[in-house]
């Protein structure tokens, strides 16, 4: 095993020679772990006063066990929004190079700092403007920090590996410009460790399980949510990488895998493959903010907003226009919002024109249209069609308004909604024709009570040709029955449990 204290109290891993993970494997995810450690860290307009920045820290948050059980055991789901004294990842592990094998695991959190401004004869005060008109705020920092370490494969099948995980408590004193005050910037000591199983399902396959607990002592049980983070590992994420090994996909596994995936148990957090696209990967990022497989973040943004679900171009606009007042509270808040602030105001044009947008692909579309029929932008394009009474042939059955049908939802590039209507059965209330050629059916469900209500003002379900099996009118003797549900195991299950696409 391989490991090694770095600077600011953190781990990384030791130089080694001979075979090891890929030297950037865990940076291929570097950006997007670090958008996953700073989600929500501070949010537009950076303002300290702003209300959304008065309630912070809300993803894989993991407190003292006995201050957040105080009312009762926590829930355990996939959700890293719930606070919790733990967090496990579990995923599935193809060896490649028996008896090489190794694996590589990097906790990530963040360390709440308290920032105290404190005027001339170190009383706190809540801000400070110095003579040179900077202005200074009490505020609560954060700081990165992580744990690494290596273990040979081997060595975790014969009973695992524990390593400590945390930061040491520290303070830092700035002194103010002419004797104004002082800055205080305080930090208490985090205490947790992270325990490394591997389980072997068959020669080539194993189950591997990280879980990550907070081990500090517990503060009063009516103590402020706000001085328990004080204790608190923040935003708190795992990298695994392998050597001679690689992880399977728990959201589009390989065949013959859907049941092995099921049975990992994933709490206040959920693994995704990174790396290039695949069913398999070299590397896994588990967060509390559920991801696609192989997340990227957009190569036209040129730095974080702390709010990856906003899009850059927007927020970017609204922090342009932010009024001089604002931009002084802002930078005088934290080190990020200044850092931010900066970059908007000196961002190149051409830089700018890229956050527009992108096009990632294109694929030829095949025209369904006859050749003779002008281009969807042209005068007469709509011409002789009609939604309401169009039809689309499907197994030899013309389709169009008032046919019945079931839902089969493709099982690989479906909409997550989607899936959740397949077997179901709808009517048919339009047609349409998209610019591209292609065609899809706007249905209504058969049992879904607000069915009228939905039709009256064209709020539908669309689907694909291909999507849909015909059915008989209502009450057909021939009509096909629902599939039967499959059987529930016989023990008791959570949400936690991996939800494996079963279509294929």
């Amino acid at each position: 095993m391989a490991a090694a204290w770095a600077e600011g109290g953190t781990k990384s891993a030791a130089p080694r020679g001979g075979t090891g993970p890929s030297p950037g494997v865990f940076e291929q995810l570097g950006s997007v772990a670090d958008a996953v450690l700073y989600e929500g860290y501070l949010l537009y307009p950076y303002r300290r006063s702003s209300t959304k920045n008065r309630v912070r820290w809300q993803f894989g948050v993991l407190f003292p066990r006995d201050w957040v059980e105080a009312d009762g055991p926590v829930t355990p789901g996939v959700s890293g929004s719930a606070d919790s004294w733990y967090q496990q990842t579990e995923c599935l592990l193809r060896v490649r190079q028996p008896g090489s094998a190794r694996v590589r695991v990097r906790v990530r959190h963040l360390q709440m700092q308290r920032k105290q401004v404190q005027e001339a004869g170190h009383r706190p005060v809540e801000s400070l403007r110095t003579g040179d008109g900077t202005v200074h705020l009490t505020f609560d920092e954060a700081l990165p920090r992580e744990c690494e370490v290596e273990v040979p494969l081997d060595e975790l099948l014969r009973g695992g590996h524990t390593f400590a995980v945390g930061a040491a408590a520290g303070e830092d004193v700035e002194t103010l410009p002419e004797g104004a005050g002082r800055v205080v910037r305080t930090r208490e000591e985090l205490r947790a460790e992270t325990t490394v199983t591997v389980d072997r399902l068959s020669d080539d396959l194993c189950r591997i399980r990280v879980r990550t607990t907070n081990t500090a002592p517990a503060p009063p049980p009516r103590t402020t949510r706000d001085e328990a983070l004080r204790r608190a590992l923040i935003a708190t994420h795992t990298l695994l990488g392998g050597d001679g090994a690689e992880f399977v996909s728990l959201i589009d596994p390989p065949a013959g895998l859907e049941a092995s995936v099921r049975a990992c148990r994933n709490e206040f957090t959920f693994p995704v493959l990174g790396g290039e696209a695949g069913d398999t990967g070299p590397v896994v990022l588990s967060a509390p903010i559920i991801l696609p497989d192989h997340p990227q973040v957009a190569p036209e943004s040129p730095g974080d907003l702390h709010d990856a679900a906003e899009i850059d171009e927007i927020l970017t606009l609204r922090t342009m226009l932010l009024t001089d007042e604002e931009k002084r509270e802002a930078r005088a808040t934290d080190p990020r919002a200044a850092a931010i602030l900066d970059r908007v105001d000196t961002m190149p044009q051409e830089v700018f024109e890229r956050l527009h947008g992108a096009v990632r692909s294109l694929t030829p579309a095949t025209p369904t249209a006859p050749a003779d029929r002008p281009a969807w932008w042209q005068e007469g394009a709509d011409d002789g069609l009609s939604p309401a009474s169009d039809t689309v042939l499907v197994d030899g059955v013309p389709l169009g308004g008032g046919s019945r049908v079931r839902l089969r939802p493709r099982g690989r590039g479906a909409d997550a909604q989607d899936m959740f209507l397949a077997g179901r059965t709808a009517e048919v209330a339009a047609v349409f024709h998209d610019v591209d050629g292609s065609v899809h059916l706007a249905v209504t469900l058969d049992d879904d009570p607000a069915a009228e209500l939905n039709n009256w003002y064209g709020r539908f379900h669309y689907f694909r040709p291909d999507e849909l099996e015909p059915l008989g009118p209502a009450g057909f003797p021939d009509e096909p029955s629902a599939p039967a549900p499959a059987a529930a195991p016989a023990r008791h299950t959570s949400d936690s449990e991996t939800p494996a696409a079963e279509a294929e």
